[in-house]
């Protein structure tokens, strides 16, 4: 399995003015869980930021509404037109740290978390509610009310609601991320690491639409969507979003997650999960991101033989990568996209019918790129992972805001396992230089007007910023195939067998130098 990262530095005092300042957060909030496992501590933890943040923002609207009009103020309605959750009075965040040195604030707590899900549909089952529990330490409870009061709180003024949502989404990221590492295996279940998630948004390019993740764990791919939509001059509700998680705990996470980033979205739980209950059966979607487990051997495969599903053949019974890959696949609307992070053994195995599935996904000309990323990604699995990027039509390039080549009969390959950076010494991230890298080709490779250069980073300008080039195949990095090459390799899908070996050339001739 696979899902896992978090990096931030910073050692200033946390506050809504201030950002960057997760990691000395953390470690305050990690000291205050004594023997308590991270599994358990962290629904402790992200519960009460979720509840800090929606109080936040209710009681900033609140105050505004009672300097307008009292009434206004004790009328749902009017939060409700503001996309805010309703806090009844006693489970508004400053109830709670009144309270947070008396033994009983778990049951306060509780009793707040129960509130607050009678009076907003959409939170229903997502809340935890066992800080009442005797084994959850209650002056420990009391002291991290105590650290979570200082994060992003609103003193008023334009922005701060804003600000305050911004600081507290990244905090809650943060910790996510924190707690998959200290999870390991386990959290990669419901977390994909940070860089991973933004070199499928950077490549994708999910401007407007819809955008779908089948196991959608904790929200991740949905974040940055969103991100990128308002790094863009975009709007949160230029993208709708739908997924599906089969894992009930995980399921909450997401919803919380999204919810502390004011994102509406349709986010499915059953315990079946998308093969054998697909809750979205019906819908297709321009932009699917998905990290789903890899190599799942006991994924029910031997009652779904008949399912139309399967577009290129029946995947095998000992592993659902590719009945993963063609899940995703059918639910692309005509003119859509996927990215899917999978297993390197994904682009060669050949046991059990999946090379000719394989073949037969590029002879329709379904696979529109492929990725090798770079080792010791993942808290989870030291497996070596890639990216597989699917289209469902490649030839007149309808989408929004561009305008795409034909690229009928071609599949790009990179090979970006020399990217990234330790931070540690097991665990790499890519660099925002390697994304834009990794995002770049592939969208000058595909002529996406506005983006139909690579920024060669070893040949600059006059002014000293990087000159930009129409794509080439470069040496060692990155190669545009025929599908006659990928028949001469036997449609294995492995980057380095295309890119081949980088080239260096001496200095004089350094602007035809490989990256």
């Amino acid at each position: 399995m696979a899902r896992g990262n978090g990096k931030d530095k910073h050692n200033t005092v946390p506050s809504r003015a201030q950002l960057g300042f997760e990691t000395e957060l953390f470690k305050a909030a990690d000291k205050l869980r004594g023997n308590m496992e991270p599994s358990d501590y962290k629904h402790v933890a992200l519960g009460l930021i979720f509840l800090k943040y929606i109080s936040d923002a209710f009681e900033a609207r609140h105050a505004e509404l009672l300097a307008e009009d009292p009434d206004a103020a004790e009328d749902r309605d009017e939060y409700l037109a503001d996309n805010l959750f309703w806090v009844p009075k006693d489970a508004r965040w400053s109830h709670l740290k009144a309270n947070a040195k008396r033994p009983e604030i778990g049951t306060l707590i509780d009793d707040a978390m129960r509130a607050i899900e009678k009076d907003n549909e959409s939170l229903k089952g997502v809340l935890p509610k066992d800080y009442s529990r005797p084994a959850l330490n209650k002056v420990m409870l009391g002291e991290l009310i105590d650290l979570i009061s200082g994060i992003a709180m609103n003193e008023g003024g334009p922005g701060s609601t804003s600000r305050s949502k911004d600081v507290l989404g990244r905090v809650y990221e943060y910790f996510l991320s924190q707690f998959a590492g200290a999870e390991g295996k386990r959290g990669g279940e419901f977390y994909t690491p940070r860089s991973v998630v933004q070199v499928l948004v950077q490549m994708l390019e999910p401007y407007q639409g819809r955008v779908y993740d089948p196991c959608c764990g904790s929200g991740g791919m949905f974040v940055q969507s969103e991100k990128f939509v308002l790094e863009h001059g975009g709007r949160i509700g230029d993208i709708a979003i739908y997924g599906q998680e089969s894992n009930y705990t995980t399921w909450r996470l997401a919803k919380m997650n999204l919810a502390v980033r004011g994102i509406d979205s349709d986010i499915r739980w059953n315990n079946e999960g998308s093969f054998h209950k697909d809750e979205l059966r019906d819908l297709r979607f321009d932009h699917i991101l998905a990290n789903p487990p890899f190599n799942i051997s006991d994924w029910g495969g031997d009652r779904l033989r008949e399912d139309p599903r399967w577009t290129f053949g029946v995947p095998p019974v000992g592993n659902a990568n590719y009945a993963w890959l063609q899940h995703i696949y059918w639910h692309l609307a005509p003119f859509g996209t996927a990215g899917v992070v999978l297993a390197n053994g994904s682009m060669s195995s050949n046991q059990s019918g999946e090379g000719e599935i394989r073949k037969a996904m590029v002879e329709a000309d379904a696979v529109d790129c492929m990725v090798a990323l770079p080792g010791q990604l993942f808290y989870s699995t030291q497996i070596p992972a890639c990216l597989w990027l699917l289209a469902r039509d490649k030839s007149n390039g309808k989408r929004a805001n561009a305008t795409l080549r034909d690229r009928r009969g071609e599949v790009l390959f990179i090979d970006a396992r020399n990217l990234g950076t330790l931070v540690d010494r097991t665990r790499r991230e890519l660099t925002d230089a390697d994304i834009q890298k990794i995002a770049a080709t592939y969208h000058a490779w595909r002529g996406t007007v506005g983006a139909q250069f690579i920024a060669h980073h070893d040949a600059r300008d006059e002014s000293g910023r990087n000159e930009l080039r129409p794509y080439e195949d470069i040496p060692g990095f990155c190669k545009s195939a025929t599908l006659d090459e990928i028949r001469k390799h036997g449609h294995v899908l492995t980057p380095g067998r295309y890119v081949g070996a980088a080239l260096f050339i001496s200095a004089a001739k350094s602007e035809s130098r490989a990256w």
